[in-house]
């Protein structure tokens, strides 16, 4: 019972968590008491206000949908008031929201294409740590940054995407350095295949779509419900993430 006590009054923001591992860490902070605001954009209205519904009704804490496009620097200060102006707090942002473009080869990716998955993938990331860490230098909270295991090892016709996690890995640390005075910690996540609605959905695109399914089920943790609880966990010693403190 101690362990579903430990987010009871603390405030937690999660970016695209409607589906996949972000809907996964929502649940998993509601059921150990967090008042979390999660975001999608306006096309998942549906689903947001149903996990809300969902969550509201099961959980020992609660959650609240906001629409958020975070390709919009407006529309991310919106998500961080909203929050300040329902709780007062934040204690820990994850920074989960981002996409995998279809496989394309270097020749045939656009730099228009490459800038907009920058732009969702790294600078709403970015972003949303500027515009929340005021306030988490108030309660001594942290960031949680979803990168990929890609970052380090590569993968195929995806080098935006690769370049993207990886930039979101480097970040991680040099702002873990620079938040550590205000006693902030800044980590990231780097999951292997994490069987999604996205992942499926890239999967289907594919000459063998359940091939491709069953290779990514038995690759290392293919259940999104197997990370959330670890994403969910502000301390400093749960988690095996990466911070300016890993050599």
């Amino acid at each position: 019972m101690a362990c579903a006590q430990r987010y009871v009054n603390k405030v937690a923001i999660v970016t695209g968590g409607t589906r996949g591992i972000g809907r996964g860490i929502v649940k998993v902070f509601v059921q150990n008491g967090a008042k979390v605001v999660f975001c999608a954009q306006e096309t998942e209205l549906p689903a947001g206000q149903s996990l809300e519904s969902v969550l509201n009704k099961e959980g020992l804490g609660s959650c609240t949908f906001v629409s958020c496009d975070l390709t919009k620097e407006d529309d991310i200060k919106r998500l961080i008031n909203v929050t300040i102006e329902r709780f007062g707090q934040i204690d820990c942002l994850v920074n989960n929201a981002g996409w995998h473009p279809p496989h394309k080869t270097t020749d045939e990716t656009t730099a228009e294409e490459f800038r907009d998955l920058l732009n969702l993938n790294l600078i709403s990331y970015f972003l949303t740590s500027k515009y929340a860490l005021p306030f988490l230098r108030k309660t001594q909270g942290n960031i949680i940054n979803l990168s990929s295991l890609v970052a380090s090892i590569g993968q195929k016709d995806a080098a935006p995407y690769v370049a993207t996690k990886g930039a979101i890995t480097a970040m991680t640390k040099a702002m873990a350095v620079d938040e550590s005075r205000y006693q902030v910690r800044v980590n990231c996540i780097s999951p292997s295949n994490i069987m999604t609605p996205l992942w499926e959905e890239l999967a289907g695109r594919t000459e063998d779509a359940a091939a491709t399914i069953k290779g990514g089920e038995n690759a290392q943790g293919s259940n999104p419900e197997r990370r959330e609880s670890r994403a969910a966990a502000p301390t400093r010693t749960s988690l095996p993430f990466i911070s300016a403190q890993q050599r």
